[in-house]
């Protein structure tokens, strides 16, 4: 009776699934988000000071070097504008030049950071896909042992056991996904934020 409940407890996973193997938008069939998937942040969103293509940033030793330090998630973000802050004031004279090479490099940082996380979060759903359609496959096999005649009990169990680890980490995943998902949105909303504070010190 236990073995017939994992089977069908096991089908119920595997329908409900399935949800996850279909995307919302089907320009982009492997993000698995409910939010909307936005491959590259939008350069007007989030900057309304002087072009950045000749901002030079990378050959700027202080520049990216702070660019590091601001566009790691693990800085708060208070502590972030403050560095900014700090850095403009010493520029002097030169504070649009200076503001709009840390904006680039902030901008080209934060954009390849969100990239990664997005190219992370449709690796996964193909993983999940996989898992899904193995553990379907291994649901029919466990029917097929349990409804032999005599059952094979050791093959049961290791069947069952492995549909069971299977299973979980799967859930493990889907929980992980969700809290990902967040990432690119948070990302963006430090680009915009400190975007501003450059452009607030610049004046």
């Amino acid at each position: 009776m236990r073995r017939r409940q994992i089977a069908i407890g096991a089908l119920l996973f595997v329908a409900a699934s399935t949800e996850f193997c279909f995307a919302a938008d089907p320009r982009y069939p492997d993000w698995p988000c409910v939010q909307a998937k936005v491959p590259e942040i939008s350069l007007a969103a989030v900057w309304a000071g002087p072009p950045l293509e000749d901002a030079s940033w990378k050959n700027n030793a202080k520049v990216s070097a702070l660019v590091a330090k601001l566009g790691a998630r693990r800085t708060p973000l208070d502590e972030a504008q403050k560095a900014i802050t700090e850095f403009l004031a010493g520029a002097a004279t030169e504070k649009v030049t200076s503001g709009t090479l840390l904006f680039a490099g902030l901008f080209d940082s934060l954009n390849a950071q969100r990239a990664s996380v997005m190219n992370g979060l449709e690796r996964i759903t193909r993983k999940q896909r996989d898992a899904a359609d193995k553990i379907r496959s291994d649901v029919f096999a466990l029917q097929a042992l349990q409804s032999a005649s005599p059952p094979d009990q050791p093959k049961i169990d290791e069947l069952s056991n492995q549909m069971a680890w299977q299973t979980r980490i799967f859930e493990d995943r889907q929980r992980v996904v969700k809290f990902v998902c967040e990432v690119p949105t948070a990302i963006d909303q430090r680009l915009f934020a400190l975007g501003r504070t450059i452009q607030q010190e610049m004046e």
